[in-house]
């Protein structure tokens, strides 16, 4: 039996506080976008598009931010934002009145996936991703521009459209091109099997290596060659070894991409490819030496050459915001959001993400939200959950507590110092500056 949602409107509202009324607000909206938002993220989800490669999903994005149909004032929208298939919408407050403009807008962002996995489509339910992130830009900008006066500060509402999640790192690249300069706090949320306002996303390093060898035939002068395969298997069992030496959380995984062309052939070139995981940057490090020593050795073994190449961007590890976390979770428990235990965050691992990258730069909340599913992420089961009707329940609730919590970043100006700090503090502590 799914949860139902609370009461959204009736005499009782004109009764809540200012700022309930607004959040009631806001999710009076994304119930009234419910329709287009859906067909939005059913767009997505049919036509399943790879890295840096999701055209029709730009396109759609952009038609649904410049579409007329749209309630209130119009977005600002920009195709093809510093990356072919980012985008960027913003809409934005007027000033309080008066002869002093005032300090800049409180700049907040959503941010929208929507790439998917080769062979299996959108197993990791980034069609809503892109969804929620859309769903409550439109609650908080409907909740804005019901105010009868501008808000204490000016506030800028801004969707960025970010690519090339599951591969090369879309957002690092935008953070390098200056996308994330001047946001304050940015918000997005990933689909899971469980609802938690914080999981534990680790940092990744993409490493690439080749061994070159020398032909031979294998049956008649086997002497003559060099054997690229051998270092390939050498290698492999090297970080097999190595795993009784690492940590708990490291984590390495990856495969033999080529290992020779015929059985009578003496491989001459061999191709792995492997992803490294550590809880943060500095362990990481430390995993990447480690794991290039064992490729190192297997070279020496058989007087292979190897070339060993690490991915463009490394993914970094999520920093959390207690302040952030907390906040929505009091929202989302107004919704019926039940969540996971602290115990199961702090023991439980994750995959890695893009996203960590941007919360070493500005404050960042990246919840996960159950879509009415118990298939895992990555598997044909999830794909088919990610596209279903149930899904839409929870995807427009999670909607409604981002937008929510960025309502209480507006209004209540504490709140943002404290986010702020969070924000600082553990960056410091991250470095190795602060125990």
């Amino acid at each position: 039996m799914r949860p139902q949602d609370p009461p959204q409107g009736g005499p009782a509202a004109a009764a809540l506080p200012a700022l309930e009324t607004l959040k009631q607000r806001a999710c009076e909206s994304v119930e009234l976008n419910a329709g287009r938002l859906g067909a939005l993220s059913r767009d997505i989800w049919s036509r399943p598009e790879l890295a840096y490669e999701e055209h029709q999903a730009h396109d759609a994005m952009i038609r649904f931010f410049s579409s007329r149909d749209l309630p209130g004032a119009a977005w600002a929208v920009q195709p093809r934002y510093k990356l072919g298939t980012a985008f960027r919408a913003e809409w934005g407050t007027a000033a309080p009145p008066g002869p002093d403009p005032g300090p800049r807008p409180l700049r907040l962002a959503f941010l929208c996936e929507y790439d998917a996995l080769p062979g299996i489509g959108h197993a990791c339910g980034h069609n809503l991703i892109a969804e929620v992130g859309a769903a409550a830009a439109l609650g908080l900008k409907a909740a804005l521009e019901s105010l009868p006066q501008p808000a204490p500060v000016a506030v800028q509402v801004t969707v960025l459209g970010t690519p090339a999640e599951e591969q090369g790192g879309g957002k690092i690249d935008l953070i390098k091109a200056g996308a994330f300069e001047g946001l304050d706090v940015v918000f997005m949320a990933h689909p899971s099997q469980e609802n938690a306002a914080y999981l534990p996303d680790v940092a990744e390093h993409d490493v690439t290596v080749k061994y070159y060898g020398k032909a031979s035939h294998a049956a008649a002068y086997p002497w003559e060659g060099v054997n690229a395969l051998d270092a390939a298997v050498l290698a492999y069992n090297n970080l097999s070894v190595l795993r009784q030496q690492m940590k708990p959380t490291w984590r390495v995984h990856g495969v033999i991409k080529n290992g020779g062309v015929k059985p009578n052939i003496i491989p001459s070139y061999t191709e792995l490819e492997f992803y490294l995981r550590a809880p943060s940057m500095k362990d990481l490090s430390v995993l990447t030496e480690k794991v290039e020593n064992c490729f190192k050795s297997a070279a020496l073994a058989t007087g292979c050459k190897v070339e060993i190449k690490g991915g463009e961007n490394d993914y970094y590890n999520v920093l959390p915001n207690k302040s952030l976390q907390k906040v929505y979770k009091e929202n989302g428990k107004k919704l019926g959001i039940e969540f996971i235990s602290e115990d199961g965050i702090l023991n439980g691992l994750s995959g890695s993400t893009d996203f960590g990258n941007v919360t070493f730069v500005v404050p960042g909340l990246h919840p996960y939200f159950y879509i009415g599913s118990d298939a895992l992420n990555h598997t044909e089961q999830y794909t088919e959950a990610a596209g279903s009707q149930d899904a839409q329940f929870y995807a427009l609730r999670t909607a409604k507590a981002l937008a929510m919590t960025a309502l209480d970043v507006i209004f209540k100006p504490s709140l943002l110092e404290e986010v702020r700090e969070d924000f600082r503090q553990v960056k410091l502590k991250e470095e190795g500056q602060i125990p």
